[in-house]
């Protein structure tokens, strides 16, 4: 896994940091190199779909950008704890 700090565990200053950071990557619409910013096993949910898996996010962010063209994503901190994030998605 690629390691990018902030690192673990997280404050309000750093989680705010890691969420900016992510967005930022995000919005470079290059699957592998955004994948790579999650753990090997990272769990996500898309309305019904759910993806388990570095791979499995690759998978599903290239699917995703073949279809989603012309747009800008925001994520919003939803709340987090020492080693967890979670966000909320706009665009």
């Amino acid at each position: 896994m690629e390691s990018r700090p902030p690192f673990p565990p997280f404050d309000v200053e750093t989680v705010a940091q890691k969420v900016r950071l992510a967005e930022d990557g995000w919005n470079t619409r290059d699957p592998k190199r955004v994948a790579l910013a999650y753990s090997e096993d990272t769990r996500w949910r898309n309305r019904s779909e759910f993806v388990t898996g570095r791979a499995a996010v690759e998978a599903f962010l290239q699917r995703k950008w073949t279809r989603e063209l012309d747009y800008r994503l925001i994520k919003e901190l939803w709340a987090f704890a020492d080693n967890r994030i979670a966000v909320h998605f706009a665009y």
